[in-house]
């Protein structure tokens, strides 16, 4: 008998053609960073650089607060990519797991242009409240992917632990991030002195 084959779920145009605006859009805002502080950036600038017309931005995100939210959490949920590879490419290794994850998101905070505008930029006090006064949503989204990548990895280990060293992990990096001192892999290889035992402990205790 033939094989049954599974056809792929195909995405709504609607739902596909919203995605693209706003990738489109945020694309357009973090591209303005590379030369412009976001201060000066208008929400007309955007729109313009997008192609599509400012009431379009504002139906999309509603307004400029919301919109900035979206972009670091899009940004964010980035970083935590190219973390989640960095992991799965040591899981024999709990310690070196850490440090390439730090090592990576590190080098990708120095690279993107939106963290380069928080750290050096004047004028980015919208976007660095939200990493630090405002910045609990966005500590909780990325504790909680970064737990979901650890209980992935190390499906065995308690979900409290997990949870607990996200956290700190999560916590650590936008430090890092925001205040970078020396080349990323120096920083990564300290945190992984330092939390390495602990993970290495809790994977050890959960076989």
């Amino acid at each position: 008998m033939p094989t049954a084959t599974t056809t792929p779920e195909q995405v709504p145009y609607s739902v596909a053609a919203r995605e693209l605006l706003r990738n489109t859009l945020l694309d357009a805002a973090r591209n303005q960073l590379h030369n412009r502080q976001w201060a000066d950036v208008t929400m007309a600038d955007i729109a313009l650089a997008a192609g599509v017309s400012r009431q379009t931005l504002y139906k999309e995100f509603g307004s400029r607060d919301e919109f900035t939210q979206v972009l670091v959490m899009r940004e964010t949920d980035r970083f935590l990519l190219a973390v989640e590879d960095a992991v799965n490419a040591h899981l024999d290794d709990p310690a070196s797991a850490l440090a390439a994850a730090f090592d990576v998101f590190l080098q990708a905070a120095a690279e993107n242009p939106l963290v380069h505008a928080i750290v050096h930029g004047h004028g980015a006090e919208e976007l660095l409240a939200l990493f630090t006064t405002h910045g609990k949503p966005l500590v909780e989204r990325a504790a909680e992917r970064l737990t979901a990548v650890i209980l992935a990895a190390w499906p065995r280990l308690a979900r409290e632990d997990a949870e607990t060293l996200s956290e700190c992990l999560v916590r650590l990096a936008i430090s890092y991030a925001a205040l970078p001192k020396g080349p990323t892999s120096m920083s990564a290889a300290s945190v992984a002195t330092l939390l390495g035992p602990y993970i290495e402990q809790l994977v050890a205790q959960s076989v």
